[in-house]
């Protein structure tokens, strides 16, 4: 039997609150993963471990527009899966704990999996 996984979509103002309600309940981060879409919309899910339950919280953002809050100030390890997004798909994540500013990953093409060129912001 596979179990419910369930998913809250979260706006990206309320994120960080979300996530302190996944710290306070001793949720494990298991990790930050991205998907494009649409042309401009990506989806980043952050998946959670609680008492061997999985739950997700997922923020939907244009990377032309938006700017992601880190949340590597609550979950310490956040800041390896933030760079791998930032680097990956050219979003924007403000205030982490180490930003290696796009260089995270050594890659030919910047942001491989990003929007094309003049539909994203870094």
């Amino acid at each position: 039997m596979i179990e419910s996984q369930p998913t809250e979509i979260v706006t990206l103002d309320r994120l960080k609150d979300a996530v302190r309600i996944k710290w306070a309940a001793h949720a494990r981060l298991v990790q930050i993963g991205c998907t494009k879409t649409a042309e401009d919309q990506y989806e980043i899910n952050y998946s959670f471990d609680e008492n061997l339950k999985f739950s997700n919280l997922r923020i939907v953002v244009n990377p032309a527009t938006d700017r992601v809050p880190s949340i590597s100030d609550i979950y310490w390890n956040a800041f390896f899966y933030e760079n791998e997004v930032h680097d990956l798909f050219g979003i924007t994540i403000e205030g982490m704990a180490i930003d290696f500013k796009g260089n995270f990953y050594r890659m030919a093409v910047k942001h491989p999996f990003a929007a094309p060129a003049g539909q994203k912001k870094s």
